[in-house]
């Protein structure tokens, strides 16, 4: 269930001059039952709201007087959005003989043409106030405030995201709300302008319209709302035409070589997730995305992520979230994640949060062949991108729900023969040489054909995370020190202990990886420093340094990029 709650303004939206029809209210009693929040955005007082509409509880939260109050009807709490009307001016109107005048905790309504001395009395006396028209009323709130403002307290309380949440309206006042909201509906009943603003129009009015909209959502759910607003853009093709991806789709697949910009890619996008007010969070095994701006980062080299501290961050629909779980050691990665996998299943059942999973790694955490405890795997994996640079060695269940593959570099071609012989359908045909700043983009489920698009980079530099390779463990990329005659398999699982073992064993088999250039390759093809692997292949080449000259002569690079210190 992707739209998780209504907001509906009340006079000649859901109420017909003032009253609730009993087939509106059935309505939106039925989509309660669904599971989903109800939430009224008016901009009456709260006395005279409850006054004509006795049934105001069966709503989860009531934004009253334009978004300057939020009000809880299972509880019968309220709460202030803002400041009392300054008794100073609510004198100088009734001085003047504005009628009528209506004063609530914080709005002061009238209707026109009374604008004209409400505003010559807001300059007089310097306030910062302003006016909002509801068709014929006159409303006077603190600036900045709005029903959208109210509506963002509202979904605060209940842990929503404005991205799930329809929102449906008939007047002026009702344009911030349905520009918030992940869609917006007018009334057939509504202004012209509104109907502009909205993404749709109802085809009745008033409270058949808001029954109708129930229906819908009822409905369609996601597919209502797949809307521009909603779609993030990955990149466009020489025309111009943008290829995107959305938070209700299915599983996006990010591979390439190694180096080849699959992380930088994901970080790109977290950039755009976060513009557009998304909640991410981002599985990261070896510590790549500790640097992402906007977000929180749980666990490190020294201490595993703890699971509880993760989903109570996530709870907060403004808190991104990076895994860091270079505490574990490689093979424990899996198990944890397949623990918290389906906590994350459950937040998003119940909160639609976060919309986006990053799954790095993701031939190490959701492996073809799976030892230890069985991962839970939802039905659905929507909005997940899985970065990987093996597609093959990722569960086949998962790639079964891979709907756009987007591949990267000169070997972009094999990507899609390795992904589609692992699932079992015809690859893309016809793939074209890419330049730099291309990947190929296969929306599989659209049926299109793949092609090349164009991409940013991102505006926060991604930055080495050092720390993961001079103590972190590399798993399937440590060092093995073998011998000359491969007697030996000593394991380093990163720098420090690459050094650690390079003082112990003997010169023949120190001697045998240096002439192999088998530390240049490490450094440069798993370590990915290729400055470090230049400074080594140099070290290499000189035939004229002696076993402990070449071992010191390495260990002072590593350590002077690494620890910052030299032997």
């Amino acid at each position: 269930m992707y739209a998780l709650a209504l907001a509906t303004d009340y006079d000649e939206t859901l109420a017909d001059h003032g009253a609730v029809t009993p087939a509106a209210l059935e309505a939106i009693r039925k989509l309660k039952d669904s599971g989903r929040k109800l939430i009224l955005v008016t901009g009456r007082e709260l006395p005279d709201l409850k006054r004509v509409f006795a049934e105001h509880e069966i709503f989860d939260r009531i934004v009253a007087e334009n978004g300057a109050l939020l009000y809880t009807p299972a509880t019968r709490k309220s709460r202030q959005l803002a400041p009392p009307p300054p008794p100073k001016f609510v004198d100088r109107l009734r001085q003047r003989g504005v009628e009528p005048l209506y004063v609530g905790e914080t709005i002061v309504a009238t209707l026109v043409p009374n604008e004209t001395i409400v505003l010559e009395e807001i300059r007089d006396l310097g306030l910062e106030l302003e006016i909002i028209f509801n068709k014929g009323a006159v409303m006077v709130l603190p600036s900045g405030l709005n029903k959208a403002t109210g509506l963002l307290a509202a979904l605060e309380e209940l842990e929503l995201s404005p991205h799930n949440v329809v929102g449906i309206g008939d007047a002026e006042n009702d344009h911030a709300l349905l520009r918030t909201v992940g869609y917006g509906v007018a009334v057939a009943n509504a202004l012209p302008t509104v109907k502009e603003t909205a993404d749709r129009s109802t085809r009745a009015a008033r409270g058949a319209g808001v029954a109708e909209l129930v229906g819908l959502v009822l409905d369609k759910d996601a597919a209502l709302m797949d809307t521009e607003r909603q779609r993030v853009e990955v990149g466009a093709d020489a025309a111009g035409v943008a290829s995107v991806i959305s938070p209700y789709g299915g599983c996006s697949l990010i591979a390439g070589t190694s180096g080849i910009g699959k992380s930088t890619l994901a970080t790109l996008l977290t950039e755009r997730f976060f513009k557009k007010g998304y909640q991410f969070c981002v599985l990261d095994p070896e510590g790549d995305y500790s640097h992402l701006e906007n977000v929180v980062v749980v666990g490190d080299a020294d201490a595993a992520p703890n699971l509880r501290e993760i989903l109570d961050l996530l709870e907060k629909p403004t808190n991104n979230v990076a895994v860091n779980m270079l505490g574990l050691k490689t093979d424990e990665r899996p198990d944890y994640f397949a623990r918290l996998l389906p906590e994350l299943a459950s937040l998003r059942a119940r909160k639609g949060r976060p919309h986006w999973l990053v799954i790095d790694e993701a031939h190490h955490l959701l492996p073809s062949a799976r030892v230890g405890n069985s991962f839970a795997l939802p039905n659905e994996l929507p909005a997940t991108i899985l970065v990987t640079v093996h597609p093959d060695l990722v569960s086949k269940d998962v790639l079964q729900k891979v709907e756009v593959v987007m591949a990267l570099g000169p070997e972009a071609g094999a990507v899609f023969d390795s992904f589609s012989q692992t699932v079992g359908v015809d690859g893309p045909k016809g793939i074209v040489p890419l330049s730099e700043q291309q990947i190929l983009f296969w929306d599989r489920a659209s049926g299109r054909p793949a092609k090349a698009i164009e991409v940013d980079k991102p505006k926060q530099a991604r930055k080495r995370h050092k720390r993961k390779y001079a103590e972190g463990d590399l798993g399937d990329s440590s060092f093995y020190f073998r011998g000359p005659d491969g007697a030996m398999r000593l394991k380093a699982q990163n720098l420090m202990m690459f050094l650690h073992i390079a003082e112990g064993v003997d010169d023949a088999t120190w001697e045998h990886h240096l002439r192999a250039g088998d530390y240049s390759k490490w450094f440069g093809g798993k370590v990915k420093d290729k400055e470090l692997a230049a400074e080594a292949r140099a070290i290499e080449d000189n035939e004229q340094l002696a076993p402990g000259q070449s071992r010191a002569a390495i260990a002072d690079a590593v350590r002077s990029r690494y620890t910052g210190t030299t032997g």
